[in-house]
């Protein structure tokens, strides 16, 4: 049975085990909420991936290889519909960490179920399994990071919103960092792929943010260096 059979034969099995997952970290009501967003379309999305992949296979056998194949399409629609699950999650009161562990519960039931059911999860379809994981769960913090951001940007108006606003970005860029290596830490997902790279940019931003910030409210107000000792 190829993986995508078997994601979509056991669909609400699978959607169910995430929920129960979900619910030893929070309440029942704000869990369902969370799962049913997010887990049923990522699903969605992984089964056509894995279908694209294995008709450009077939189609390779039967046709002369090309020196520059074009990649399938499906990881960013996967990445973009992450991101509005972070954002939507933001919106209802949900923390990054709901996100991140949402698509780690993922991994974590379908490789479950396929040794209970003595499903083989061949080599390519477990790198592909990993490479969405990867994106969902690096565009989806992005997406819950930016969310935040505007919101705080909207009301950096005085210099006490400005100080606001900075440590507001410091708190995001941390927030990002340590979820992204509590990802990695996971073992879902690797420090090569997309999370590994949203970590790093996010150590880097916050390593520049002091020289890049504070400067502007200097600027804005000439008792900005009081306020801010």
């Amino acid at each position: 049975m190829m993986l995508h059979e078997f994601l979509t034969s056991n669909r609400q099995l699978l959607i169910s085990r995430c929920r129960d997952k979900a619910a030893k970290r929070s309440g029942p009501t704000e869990t369902r909420t969370a799962i049913d967003h997010g887990v049923p379309l990522f699903l969605q999305q992984l089964v056509e991936t894995l279908r694209d992949e294995q008709n450009t296979q077939i189609r390779a056998v039967d046709t002369e290889p090309t020196p520059t194949p074009t990649p399938a399409p499906a990881p960013t629609a996967i990445g973009r519909a992450a991101a509005l699950h972070g954002a939507e999650l933001l919106r209802r009161g949900f923390s990054v960490d709901q996100v991140v562990h949402d698509y780690g519960d993922v991994c974590q039931s379908v490789t479950g179920l396929a040794v209970e059911q003595d499903v083989s999860i061949s080599t390519d379809e477990f790198r592909t399994l990993n490479r969405c994981l990867d994106n969902a769960i690096a565009d989806a913090v992005t997406s819950f990071g930016s969310a935040r951001q505007t919101s705080t940007d909207a009301q950096a108006e005085t210099l006490q919103q400005r100080l606001v606003a900075f440590a507001a970005e410091h708190q995001r860029l941390s927030d990002i960092a340590i979820q992204s290596l509590a990802a990695i830490k996971t073992g879902n997902v690797g420090i090569g792929g997309a999370t590994g790279t949203l970590l790093a940019h996010a150590l880097e931003e916050l390593r520049s943010l002091t020289d890049r910030t504070l400067p502007e409210i200097f600027l804005a107000s000439p008792n900005a260096k009081a306020v801010s000792a």
